[in-house]
């Protein structure tokens, strides 16, 4: 097996990338702490044709060297807007017909590996703080959250992680 060579594996620009058909999926960032799962998010992003990504609280935005690191150049790709309160994108994005899931371990929350989505509707997915996770006021005001099944020691996954687990099955159900 040869390794593709950049050249091969035929990267759209950045203008042919903002003129795609996106998938009906936003991210919204509800004070992420770390600027690599930042960068991360904007990169997976980027990947699966997210729609936008809403940045909140105490969560960096572009530009900074430290997005940078892991983005590698997402993060001028992907459509992103700051908000300082989590709260008001939620409502915003109601009113504008999004169904929302905060993506967090919550009573009733529906599993990842059973999540079913319309095509024809709009998604909006909130990860949470590093230690904290979504706020609950946040988690008050989603439709549903989604948990992502877990069998080992451990009851958490990092949220760049857990942003390529939800974007990537996002992606598989809407596209």
């Amino acid at each position: 097996m040869k390794k593709k060579t950049v050249l091969e594996l035929n990267r759209v620009t950045k203008e042919e990338f903002k003129n795609k058909e996106k998938i009906p999926l936003v991210v919204i960032l509800d004070n992420v702490r770390s600027l690599n799962n930042v960068g991360s998010v904007f990169r997976t992003s980027d990947a699966f044709l997210v729609d936008s990504i809403y940045l909140c609280g105490i969560t960096a935005i572009p530009p900074h060297p430290e997005i940078h690191k892991t983005a590698l150049g997402a993060e001028d790709s992907v459509t992103w807007t700051y908000y300082e309160d989590t709260n008001v994108v939620v409502d915003k994005l109601h009113e504008e017909g999004y169904i929302i899931y905060a993506v967090e371990q919550v009573e009733n929350s529906i599993m990842l590996t059973d999540l079913q989505l319309n095509k024809n509707n709009k998604y909006a997915v909130v990860l949470g703080n590093e230690v904290k996770g979504v706020q609950q006021t946040v988690v008050d005001k989603c439709d549903q959250s989604i948990e992502i099944p877990q069998f080992g020691t451990k009851h958490s996954l990092n949220v760049s992680v857990t942003a390529g687990l939800i974007i990537w099955d996002f992606f598989k159900l809407l596209r």
